[in-house]
């Protein structure tokens, strides 16, 4: 069994300096071989003096190697890591897993195992992801000024997605974070892991043409998880295994940027996935929840963010043009994917469910 851990970099020399040490020491005690990977989206810092500082100070571990991949320029998260594990293959890697994995995050002590364990006892999962906390708080929790972790906003404990294509998670739902309490602390089936960590049998990362170019970045990876369980693969959570994640390390939250790649690459996810019978309805009727939230934008004084709600419908509609419609299983030709709810999570949340174990679907 051989591991390829891929860390998508862009001008992350910091996080280089400050994570990049827990994710290799972290996989060295492993009964498989890794080879961590920082593949450097044309970084404009010092991100390759870091590396090779970084790469000086460590003690070789048996069974792991680190390498530095240079790609020409800023492809973006999804085409990024789409020419960095081609360059892997070609270059002769022969890894049966892949990890994909952002530069914020630190690693503990044995937090690959159990991921490569469940892939091994699980051949029908095709994808999976560990628990994801917050790095901040969990610095916290260190210092005695919390008690609990803290999910992290970027997967939690597992993805799921609304009758809208609004995408939730087991232990973060919108904006309101759970604390780990043990609550979700069983494997469990969803609809999309997170590609801040997020495990892939590199033979379906290939088969399905990896992540869509087009989406550059945000939402490609539940675009992914969906094509892949279209084609009868599952994707679970795995929370035996924990990460830590800064979250926002290259776009604020608030970031207009952000909010136009979110809102255009939700509506391609849908017209490539939905099935043909209602898709148009339930796409027009998301493109309504958008304008709702441009008028609330709106009055609330923010207009970069509405132009970006705006901005974000003129260009799906465009490129909805060239767009591939995902290709299917006969058992998904009309049903719903696994982990879809039937719901509203936006109204659920404002009638008080903002817990994952309230909902039932």
């Amino acid at each position: 069994m051989k591991v390829a851990v891929v860390i998508l970099n862009w001008n992350g020399k910091d996080f280089l300096q400050r994570f990049l040490p827990s994710v290799y020491y972290s996989v060295s005690e492993s009964d498989f071989s890794v080879d961590v990977v920082v593949a450097d989206n044309g970084s404009t810092d010092e991100s390759l003096k870091a590396f090779n500082t970084v790469k000086e100070s460590l003690t070789n571990a048996e069974g792991v190697t680190l390498k530095w991949l240079q790609l020409e320029k800023n492809w973006g998260f999804a085409k990024g890591y789409n020419l960095a594990f081609k360059r892997l293959k070609e270059e002769g890697d022969n890894s049966d897993l892949y990890v994909l994995l952002n530069s914020d995050i630190e690693t503990p002590d044995g937090w690959l195992t159990p991921l490569v364990n469940f892939m091994q006892a699980n051949p029908a999962a095709s994808i999976c992801q560990p628990k994801i906390l917050s790095y901040s708080h969990h610095e916290k929790v260190l210092r005695g000024e919390e008690k609990q972790d803290l999910f992290e906003y970027a997967g939690a404990a597992g993805g799921f997605i609304d009758r809208f294509g609004f995408p939730f998670c087991r232990g973060r739902i919108l904006s309101h974070l759970e604390e780990d309490n043990g609550q979700y602390d069983t494997p469990i089936r969803c609809f999309w892991a997170s590609g801040a960590c997020m495990m892939v049998r590199s033979s379906v990362y290939h088969n399905l043409g990896g992540l869509d170019d087009n989406f550059f970045a945000h939402m490609e990876e539940i675009d992914f998880c969906w094509r892949s369980a279209l084609m009868g693969g599952e994707i679970w959570c795995v929370p035996s295994s924990k990460v830590y994640h800064v979250g926002g390390g290259t776009l604020p939250n608030n970031s207009p940027r952000k909010l136009y790649l979110n809102y255009r690459n939700n509506l391609l996810m849908l017209y490539k996935n939905l099935p043909e019978r209602g898709k148009g309805g339930k796409i027009f009727l998301r493109k309504c929840l958008d304008g709702l939230s441009a008028v609330c934008y709106f009055f609330q004084g923010n207009f970069k963010l509405v132009s970006a709600v705006f901005k974000a419908h003129r260009d799906y509609k465009k490129m909805k043009r060239e767009a591939l419609v995902s290709p299917r299983s006969n058992s998904y030709l009309t049903e719903r994917v696994y982990g879809t709810a039937p719901f509203s999570i936006v109204k659920k949340f404002f009638t008080g469910k903002k817990k994952f174990s309230a909902l039932s679907f």
